[in-house]
């Protein structure tokens, strides 16, 4: 018997609730909650294009997109409509591969952008993210470009001599891949399917909605069960592109219950650490919030001009440099290496294994730990030397090479 396609939902009229939210001032004022509660419904195809657009354009001139428990709430809202992981045989897998160091304490860990910074640098963050899979169990969540050129999604499906099978990670083989890759890509479009209703209308509007900035929140990994154990998701650092929504980041992730995680913004905001100049961090502990400066310098490296890093770059150039910073083919003071290397730093630090005494990652390891502290307390110079290591021993290219090997090895659905 030929199975049925699944029925339609009945439409929903958000029209009361976008009489409330504009012109400003109505006495009876929108929650977080409404507001996540209504775009919950876009995920179901179950708002009108015309009336999904127009709750956009609210929130956007209202700037209640830009307010933390909007952003935790519909993040939230967002987690909940994503294609359903197994998250006990996922934490089964993860639990049978963790490597604790430090304060590291072996799950997933996070690093990305909100983009719409416009410098178009080469992919900082997805790079990192490789060479930080050299130590740590990485879910990279990532989509093609919307405001550059190369996407994280873009430049892996450029990578030579073959590139991975991102669209083949789901649900379904999320714990296979990871049963043999400290590498995870976890697609957008794969885990959150609902998107594909917004896509369109987004794609009408001239300015960034809410999506761009909940998307970081909103990694498919940041899931507990039951809901009193620890999340699967560690830590993570999230670049942000304007210097004003730092610190609404850092609560909307404390209201989520983040206990490890930093906001960075480059004072060129940019949504990366910068390789210019400083960097404004907002740095989540259990204990505290803390907001202080980067610098290269703080990561024993020279500062770089934006320009010298790659700007403009299409995807498959941007593949070319990836490949040669893992086979170690640039030179050790290479701008973009250095760029990618106090990101890698950073997300080792915020991780918790730069806080061990001691080294043994295995081949080309001197085991000298640098103690040395910098703001925030964090040993950034150590971070850096394990970056380091992660290129010379080629850790980070076996890493890759076994995640290419493994998605390759997954059927298409």
């Amino acid at each position: 018997m030929s199975s049925q396609p699944p029925a339609e939902l009945p439409p929903i009229d958000i029209k009361p609730l976008l009489s409330r939210l504009w012109p400003v001032g109505h006495p009876d004022t929108v929650s977080p909650d409404e507001i996540a509660n209504a775009i919950s419904h876009f995920f179901t195809n179950q708002v009108s294009d015309v009336q999904a657009g127009s709750l956009l354009m609210c929130l956007h001139f209202t700037g209640l997109d830009r307010q933390a428990e909007v952003l935790s709430k519909t993040a939230q809202a967002m987690l909940k409509s994503a294609a359903k992981i197994d998250v006990s045989e996922l934490r089964e897998v993860i639990d049978k591969r963790r490597r604790p160091e430090g304060d590291y304490h072996g799950g997933l860990v996070d690093i990305v952008g909100t983009g719409g910074d416009s410098h178009n640098t080469f992919n900082i963050s997805t790079t990192s993210s490789i060479l930080a899979s050299s130590l740590l169990l990485i879910a990279k969540h990532g989509n093609k470009a919307s405001t550059s050129k190369s996407g994280s999604a873009d430049l892996l499906n450029c990578m030579p001599p073959l590139p991975p099978r991102i669209s083949r990670i789901r649900p379904d083989t999320i714990s296979s891949l990871y049963s043999s890759s400290n590498y995870g890509f976890l697609f957008a479009p794969v885990f959150h399917p609902g998107m594909r209703y917004v896509a369109p209308i987004r794609r009408q509007l001239p300015w960034r909605t809410i999506f761009n900035l909940v998307g970081p929140l909103a990694n498919p990994t940041d899931l507990s069960s039951p809901p009193t154990e620890e999340s699967l998701l560690e830590a993570r650092m999230i670049g942000v592109a304007r210097k004003d929504i730092g610190p609404v980041f850092a609560s909307a992730l404390v209201m989520a219950g983040a206990k490890k995680a930093m906001v960075v913004c480059g004072d060129e905001e940019l949504d990366e650490i910068s390789c210019a100049g400083e960097t404004l961090c907002w740095r989540i502990t259990e204990e505290k919030t803390e907001h202080f400066r980067l610098h290269p310098q703080d990561f024993g490296l020279p500062a770089h001009p934006l320009s010298e890093v790659s700007p403009g770059k299409e995807p498959t150039e941007n593949a070319q440099i990836l490949t040669r910073i893992l086979n170690g083919e640039v030179p050790d003071d290479d701008p973009i290496l250095h760029f990618v290397l106090i990101n890698t730093a950073a997300l080792f630090v915020i991780a918790g294994i730069t806080e061990a005494d001691t080294s043994d990652m295995g081949y080309g390891d001197d085991g000298k730990v640098i103690t040395e502290r910098g703001p925030g307390g964090g040993r950034w110079k150590e971070g850096v030397r394990r970056a380091r290591w992660a290129v010379r021993s080629g850790e980070a290219a076996r890493q890759w090479a076994r995640f290419v090997e493994v998605t390759n090895g997954f059927s298409e659905e």
